[in-house]
């Protein structure tokens, strides 16, 4: 089964389960501040994405069971809260305003501060307070994932160990890249590295808790771990390079984002190894660089395209696809046969997405 047919089937149930963990928040609440505030952040939730971690959970979960069932879209949504809230945090960092042609969840707070013409604490100070808590109250509320489902409490119990593996890891990988916007020495496998935390963390837990809840056994759970790590860093690469080259309309932010803040991407740390000397310099001094004008931006751009960088990207993408068939080819014959199609469907869906 392809992965749009999976969405189209489980998307909606998806949602749904996202709006019952938070109306379960809501209900419980009475003060107007956390009425209207948890209202803000659920409908942030539902204002877009490819739902693409509980979907993965689901067809991991699907792929071990004879019978399917829907037992897992509770605990499928785990994932999908810590991905988002490092979403609102990222943006925060980042100091993007928009995510999926939308605002930010912390600049829709700043925009409150003006409208309601708040006294006390400026308006950026007070958008990026409610983001850091938005972000915080998302991390844990998606632990309401894994109780009060239909499976067993040790089942629930290692999920919660992938969640918190998942949390760490997401933290190394951010970390690691923050560190990395002030170094212009570095090689491939250190951005492999950060964006396998980063990135492909979150892909393979999804994957993980999917097929432990079914009972998968565990060289399966090995390979598909590695499968799903391969998967995320092939989404990061195709993200770093639609983040500069990419249609705005489509991506729901800014392309020249990733330049202006100094992040070394794919892009930057095959540029910078492929250009000349001056070329080179004149690179590491325009990314990043306080108000580089949009000219500046361009020349960044033609600079990428000089080094061959996309193909050099590519040629990366191209690796880890085999290296994910490798694995995937060691379960085929534990698995279903829809859900191997969909997992070999996976890699052309995330490695084609165009730019």
């Amino acid at each position: 089964m392809k992965v749009l047919d999976y969405l189209d089937i489980y998307k909606p149930k998806i949602n749904e389960t996202i709006k019952k963990i938070f109306n379960y928040k809501l209900d419980k609440v009475k003060a107007p501040i956390l009425k209207g505030y948890y209202s803000e952040l659920l409908d942030y939730f539902l204002s877009g994405g490819k739902r693409l971690r509980p979907l993965i959970c689901i067809a991991s979960y699907n792929a071990f069971k004879k019978e399917k069932d829907e037992r897992i879209i509770f605990p499928s949504v785990g994932i999908e809260f810590l991905h988002n809230a490092s979403l609102i945090h990222d943006d925060i960092i980042d100091r993007d305003d928009f995510r999926r042609n939308n605002p930010a969840f912390h600049y829709k707070f700043r925009k409150y501060h003006e409208d309601h013409h708040l006294k006390k604490m400026d308006k950026y100070h007070y958008g990026t307070s409610m983001g850091i808590i938005g972000g915080d109250f998302a991390f844990f509320i998606g632990l309401n994932a894994f109780s009060n489902n239909e499976f067993n409490e040790l089942k629930n119990l290692k999920a919660v160990n992938y969640y918190a593996e998942a949390f760490y890891e997401l933290c190394d990988g951010i970390l690691i890249e923050m560190d990395m916007i002030n170094r212009n020495d570095l090689i491939i496998d250190e951005y492999i590295e950060m964006i396998s935390l980063k990135t492909g963390a979150l892909i393979q837990k999804s994957m993980l808790i999917g097929a432990m809840y079914a009972d998968a056994p565990e060289n399966a759970l090995n390979y598909l771990g590695n499968y799903g790590i391969n998967v995320g860093i092939i989404f990061q690469i195709i993200d770093d390079i639609l983040g500069t080259f990419g249609d705005e309309k489509v991506t729901g932010k800014p392309i020249d984002g990733d330049i202006r803040e100094g992040k070394k991407t794919c892009l930057l740390i095959k540029a910078l190894q492929n250009l000349d000397q001056n070329k080179r310099n004149e690179l590491i001094n325009l990314v990043g660089k306080n108000n580089i004008t949009q000219d500046e931006i361009n020349k960044v751009r033609e600079l990428f395209k000089e080094s061959d960088a996309i193909n050099a990207c590519m040629e990366l993408v191209n690796k880890y696809k085999d290296l994910a068939k490798n694995q995937l080819e060691q379960i085929q014959q534990e698995i279903n046969q829809s859900e191997f199609e969909f997992y070999e469907n996976l890699l052309k869906y995330v490695s084609e997405r165009s730019f």
